[in-house]
Protein backbone atom coordinates (compact mmCIF):
# COMPACT_ATOMS: atom_id res chain seq x y z
CA UNK A 1 0.00 0.00 0.00
CA UNK A 2 1.27 3.45 -0.95
CA UNK A 3 0.00 6.55 0.85
CA UNK A 4 -0.26 9.91 -0.86
CA UNK A 5 0.82 12.79 1.36
CA UNK A 6 0.98 16.57 1.64
CA UNK A 7 3.61 18.44 3.62
CA UNK A 8 2.68 21.91 4.89
CA UNK A 9 5.13 24.20 6.69
CA UNK A 10 5.91 27.91 6.30
CA UNK A 11 9.59 27.39 7.17
CA UNK A 12 11.61 26.43 4.04
CA UNK A 13 14.18 24.42 6.04
CA UNK A 14 11.47 22.42 7.80
CA UNK A 15 9.67 21.85 4.50
CA UNK A 16 12.88 20.62 2.90
CA UNK A 17 13.56 18.24 5.78
CA UNK A 18 10.06 16.78 5.55
CA UNK A 19 10.46 16.34 1.81
CA UNK A 20 13.71 14.43 2.33
CA UNK A 21 12.05 12.20 4.95
CA UNK A 22 9.15 11.42 2.61
CA UNK A 23 11.58 10.59 -0.21
CA UNK A 24 13.30 8.01 2.02
CA UNK A 25 10.05 6.29 2.97
CA UNK A 26 9.02 3.69 0.37
CA UNK A 27 5.30 3.66 1.15
CA UNK A 28 4.87 7.47 0.96
CA UNK A 29 4.28 9.42 -2.25
CA UNK A 30 4.56 13.20 -2.06
CA UNK A 31 1.63 14.71 -3.96
CA UNK A 32 1.84 18.25 -2.64
CA UNK A 33 4.11 20.59 -0.66
CA UNK A 34 2.96 23.98 0.57
CA UNK A 35 4.24 26.93 2.55
CA UNK A 36 0.76 27.89 3.71
CA UNK A 37 -2.41 26.10 4.74
CA UNK A 38 -4.48 28.37 2.49
CA UNK A 39 -2.72 27.18 -0.69
CA UNK A 40 -3.03 23.58 0.48
CA UNK A 41 -6.75 24.01 1.08
CA UNK A 42 -7.25 24.95 -2.56
CA UNK A 43 -5.34 21.85 -3.74
CA UNK A 44 -7.05 19.43 -1.37
CA UNK A 45 -10.34 19.91 -3.21
CA UNK A 46 -8.75 18.36 -6.29
CA UNK A 47 -6.58 15.69 -4.67
CA UNK A 48 -7.35 14.43 -1.17
CA UNK A 49 -4.17 12.92 0.33
CA UNK A 50 -4.07 9.96 2.68
CA UNK A 51 -1.89 11.76 5.24
CA UNK A 52 -0.80 15.35 5.86
CA UNK A 53 2.32 16.36 7.77
CA UNK A 54 1.17 19.71 9.10
CA UNK A 55 2.79 22.61 10.95
CA UNK A 56 0.58 24.43 13.45
CA UNK A 57 1.72 28.03 13.75
CA UNK A 58 1.30 29.57 10.31
CA UNK A 59 0.00 32.89 9.04
CA UNK A 60 -3.56 33.38 7.73
CA UNK A 61 -4.74 29.88 8.62
CA UNK A 62 -3.08 27.82 11.33
CA UNK A 63 -2.75 24.04 11.40
CA UNK A 64 -5.54 23.45 13.92
CA UNK A 65 -8.02 25.48 11.87
CA UNK A 66 -6.94 23.70 8.70
CA UNK A 67 -7.32 20.27 10.32
CA UNK A 68 -10.99 20.98 11.06
CA UNK A 69 -11.68 21.68 7.37
CA UNK A 70 -10.48 18.47 5.77
CA UNK A 71 -12.34 15.14 5.31
CA UNK A 72 -11.60 13.15 8.45
CA UNK A 73 -12.62 9.76 7.07
CA UNK A 74 -10.04 9.92 4.27
CA UNK A 75 -7.07 11.98 5.52
CA UNK A 76 -5.06 11.57 8.71
CA UNK A 77 -3.15 14.47 10.24
CA UNK A 78 0.34 14.24 11.72
CA UNK A 79 1.30 17.52 13.34
CA UNK A 80 4.92 18.72 13.09
CA UNK A 81 5.51 21.67 15.39
CA UNK A 82 7.98 23.31 17.75
CA UNK A 83 5.28 24.06 20.33
CA UNK A 84 4.23 21.32 22.73
CA UNK A 85 1.27 23.26 24.20
CA UNK A 86 -0.95 22.18 21.30
CA UNK A 87 -0.56 18.46 21.98
CA UNK A 88 -3.85 18.05 23.87
CA UNK A 89 -5.80 20.11 21.35
CA UNK A 90 -4.37 18.03 18.51
CA UNK A 91 -6.28 14.96 19.70
CA UNK A 92 -9.52 16.94 19.63
CA UNK A 93 -9.11 17.23 15.87
CA UNK A 94 -8.36 13.50 15.73
CA UNK A 95 -4.69 13.85 14.86
CA UNK A 96 -2.84 10.58 14.47
CA UNK A 97 0.49 11.76 15.88
CA UNK A 98 2.20 14.87 17.27
CA UNK A 99 5.88 15.31 16.34
CA UNK A 100 7.77 17.92 18.30
CA UNK A 101 10.53 19.70 16.39
CA UNK A 102 13.34 18.92 16.00
CA UNK A 103 12.44 15.28 15.33
CA UNK A 104 14.53 12.52 13.79
CA UNK A 105 13.74 10.36 10.78
CA UNK A 106 13.03 7.49 13.19
CA UNK A 107 10.32 9.58 14.86
CA UNK A 108 8.92 10.52 11.46
CA UNK A 109 8.91 6.88 10.35
CA UNK A 110 7.07 5.78 13.49
CA UNK A 111 4.34 8.34 12.79
CA UNK A 112 4.15 7.36 9.11
CA UNK A 113 3.83 3.69 10.11
CA UNK A 114 0.84 4.57 12.29
CA UNK A 115 -0.82 6.20 9.31
CA UNK A 116 -0.07 3.16 7.14
CA UNK A 117 -1.65 0.84 9.70
CA UNK A 118 -4.71 3.07 10.06
CA UNK A 119 -5.30 3.01 6.31
CA UNK A 120 -4.74 -0.75 6.12
CA UNK A 121 -7.40 -1.32 8.79
CA UNK A 122 -9.70 1.14 7.05
CA UNK A 123 -9.38 -0.72 3.75
CA UNK A 124 -10.14 -4.03 5.45
CA UNK A 125 -13.16 -2.57 7.23
CA UNK A 126 -14.55 -1.29 3.94
CA UNK A 127 -14.47 -4.82 2.56
CA UNK A 128 -11.88 -4.22 -0.14
CA UNK A 129 -9.89 -7.28 -1.15
CA UNK A 130 -6.37 -6.72 0.14
CA UNK A 131 -3.68 -9.34 0.49
CA UNK A 132 -2.82 -9.37 4.19
CA UNK A 133 0.63 -10.75 3.49
CA UNK A 134 1.61 -7.59 1.61
CA UNK A 135 -0.22 -4.94 3.61
CA UNK A 136 0.01 -6.00 7.25
CA UNK A 137 3.50 -4.73 7.75
CA UNK A 138 5.73 -2.16 9.38
CA UNK A 139 8.96 -0.57 8.19
CA UNK A 140 11.97 -0.29 10.48
CA UNK A 141 15.37 1.24 9.99
CA UNK A 142 18.18 -1.32 10.15
CA UNK A 143 21.79 -0.88 8.97
CA UNK A 144 20.94 2.41 7.26
CA UNK A 145 18.16 0.76 5.27
CA UNK A 146 14.40 0.60 5.58
CA UNK A 147 13.26 -2.98 6.00
CA UNK A 148 9.68 -4.16 5.53
CA UNK A 149 8.55 -6.63 8.18
CA UNK A 150 5.32 -8.58 7.82
CA UNK A 151 3.49 -8.66 11.13
CA UNK A 152 2.52 -12.26 10.46
CA UNK A 153 6.20 -13.29 10.56
CA UNK A 154 7.11 -11.77 13.91
CA UNK A 155 7.64 -14.29 16.72
CA UNK A 156 8.88 -11.98 19.44
CA UNK A 157 10.77 -8.76 20.04
CA UNK A 158 13.57 -8.26 22.52
CA UNK A 159 14.46 -4.82 23.88
CA UNK A 160 18.08 -3.83 24.57
CA UNK A 161 18.15 -0.24 25.89
CA UNK A 162 17.46 1.90 22.79
CA UNK A 163 17.67 -1.02 20.38
CA UNK A 164 15.38 -3.89 19.48
CA UNK A 165 15.93 -7.37 18.11
CA UNK A 166 12.99 -8.53 16.01
CA UNK A 167 12.86 -12.32 15.65
CA UNK A 168 11.05 -13.61 12.58
CA UNK A 169 9.63 -17.00 11.72
CA UNK A 170 11.95 -18.88 9.39
CA UNK A 171 14.89 -16.49 9.90
CA UNK A 172 18.01 -17.49 11.85
CA UNK A 173 19.11 -13.92 12.64
CA UNK A 174 16.98 -11.14 14.12
CA UNK A 175 16.55 -7.70 12.58
CA UNK A 176 18.20 -5.07 14.79
CA UNK A 177 16.74 -1.57 14.85
CA UNK A 178 17.25 1.62 16.84
CA UNK A 179 13.75 1.84 18.35
CA UNK A 180 12.57 1.88 21.95
CA UNK A 181 10.26 -0.81 23.31
CA UNK A 182 7.64 1.80 24.16
CA UNK A 183 7.55 3.12 20.60
CA UNK A 184 7.34 -0.38 19.14
CA UNK A 185 4.60 -1.42 21.56
CA UNK A 186 2.52 1.61 20.53
CA UNK A 187 3.00 0.81 16.85
CA UNK A 188 1.99 -2.86 17.01
CA UNK A 189 -1.72 -3.81 17.05
CA UNK A 190 -2.58 -5.03 20.56
CA UNK A 191 -5.02 -7.61 19.20
CA UNK A 192 -1.99 -9.46 17.82
CA UNK A 193 0.83 -8.64 20.23
CA UNK A 194 1.31 -8.40 23.97
CA UNK A 195 4.10 -7.35 26.25
CA UNK A 196 5.01 -10.03 28.79
CA UNK A 197 8.21 -8.53 30.20
CA UNK A 198 9.99 -5.19 30.31
CA UNK A 199 12.25 -6.52 27.57
CA UNK A 200 9.92 -8.75 25.53
CA UNK A 201 6.87 -8.45 23.26
CA UNK A 202 5.42 -11.65 21.80
CA UNK A 203 2.89 -12.36 19.07
CA UNK A 204 -0.08 -14.06 20.71
CA UNK A 205 -0.90 -16.59 18.03
CA UNK A 206 2.75 -17.69 17.83
CA UNK A 207 2.76 -18.90 21.43
CA UNK A 208 2.93 -22.70 21.19
CA UNK A 209 4.47 -23.72 24.53
CA UNK A 210 4.29 -22.17 28.01
CA UNK A 211 6.43 -23.74 30.72
CA UNK A 212 6.76 -22.52 34.31
CA UNK A 213 5.59 -18.99 33.50
CA UNK A 214 7.90 -18.82 30.50
CA UNK A 215 7.00 -18.65 26.82
CA UNK A 216 9.09 -21.10 24.80
CA UNK A 217 10.27 -20.40 21.27
CA UNK A 218 12.54 -23.27 20.28
CA UNK A 219 15.51 -23.09 22.66
CA UNK A 220 14.60 -19.60 23.88
CA UNK A 221 12.71 -19.23 27.17
CA UNK A 222 11.08 -15.84 27.72
CA UNK A 223 9.98 -15.09 31.30
CA UNK A 224 6.64 -13.53 32.08
CA UNK A 225 7.36 -10.82 34.66
CA UNK A 226 5.10 -10.07 37.62
CA UNK A 227 3.97 -6.77 36.08
CA UNK A 228 2.44 -8.56 33.09
CA UNK A 229 1.49 -11.89 34.70
CA UNK A 230 -2.18 -11.07 35.34
CA UNK A 231 -2.80 -9.97 31.75
CA UNK A 232 -0.96 -13.02 30.44
CA UNK A 233 -2.91 -15.40 32.66
CA UNK A 234 -6.16 -13.78 31.53
CA UNK A 235 -5.10 -14.29 27.90
CA UNK A 236 -4.32 -17.96 28.55
CA UNK A 237 -7.38 -18.54 30.69
CA UNK A 238 -9.71 -17.77 27.79
CA UNK A 239 -7.99 -20.42 25.68
CA UNK A 240 -7.28 -23.28 28.09
CA UNK A 241 -9.39 -26.43 27.73
CA UNK A 242 -9.47 -28.65 30.81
Amino acid sequence: MTLSCFIIDDEPLALGLLESYVAKTPFLELTGKFTSAVSALESIRESVPDVIFLDIQMAELNGMEFARMIPENKTRIIFTTAFEQYALESYKVNALEYLLKPFSYSDFLMAANKSLQWHQLNVKASGDSVNANTTDCIYVKSDYRLVQILLSQILYIEGLKDYLKIYLEGESQPIVSHITMKAMEEMLPNQLFMRIHRSFIVQKNKIKVVENSRVVFGKTYIPVSDSYKDAFQEFLGKRILI
